[in-house]
């Protein structure tokens, strides 16, 4: 079976998937009595929001590696960045935005061109049922609601800000979290009214928010993309994983 990794993102997510690479055919099983696979280690550095997605990925992409032990650090892409930078061991990244994939770059880390495999966009997620009738962007900046926005460096802070001030609208968040996850947890257990994430968190959360979508949001749609790290201790594979 060929591996598509933007076949995982339109079944698993609500973003626009606009390219992804070949495909690589999958490695045959080893035949009876034949000895077992070489035991390799794939470590994937990827974006928070891509938390449901490549753990999909990662369960098919074993599946059709035999031996193939694919390890995922999910965490804010501008955190991510700077790790590998500072010589973090990774294969793939997989960031949120291109500015955080361009820090990897310009430090001269990025094997060949990053691929771009999705885009993104900013939704409200609220508790079930919305009991704060939040139904517009302008409506989580009216006093006595509580919301939660990522930190400016990381690629939904920045897509927030980009609202802001597209739509003049200034927010005062009663937090800044470090990834997308994290203010989605805070609404998930009532410690926010609202958050801004992506519409991915949304669906992967299931019943336990509630989306409000807003027109103003594809304002700032993040691009996402992927590539192989010039250091990469398993390059083959690494390339390999990038275009599946």
């Amino acid at each position: 079976m060929k591996l598509r990794l933007s076949a995982v993102l339109a079944v698993a997510l609500a973003a626009t998937v606009t390219a992804c690479g070949g495909g690589t055919p999958a490695t045959p099983a080893a035949p009876s009595g034949s000895a077992a696979p070489e035991a390799r280690t794939l470590t994937v550095f990827a974006a928070a929001s891509l938390t449901e997605t490549f753990g999909a990925f990662e369960q098919r992409f074993e599946a059709d590696n035999p031996g193939v032990d694919v390890r995922l650090n999910l965490a804010g892409s501008s955190d991510l960045a700077q790790q590998i930078v500072n010589g973090a061991p990774a294969d793939v990244f997989a960031a949120a935005n291109d500015s955080t994939m361009k820090t990897v770059n310009d430090a001269g880390l990025v094997q060949g061109r990053p691929t771009l495999f999705a885009t993104n966009v900013l939704q409200i997620a609220t508790a079930p049922g919305n009991p704060e009738n939040i139904a517009s962007f302008a409506d989580l900046a009216r006093p006595g609601v509580d919301v939660v926005v990522c930190a400016p460096q990381v690629p939904c802070g920045s897509a927030t800000e980009r609202i802001e001030q597209s739509t003049g609208v200034t927010l005062a968040p009663v937090s800044e979290e470090p990834d997308v996850r994290s203010v989605l947890s805070r609404v998930e257990t009532g410690n926010a009214d609202a958050g801004l994430v992506y519409v991915t968190d949304v669906k992967s959360a299931g019943d336990a928010v509630q989306g409000v979508s807003f027109p103003e949001s594809s304002q700032a749609v993040n691009n996402y993309p992927i590539a192989a790290i010039t250091s990469a201790p398993q390059p083959e594979l690494a390339q390999s994983f990038v275009d599946s």
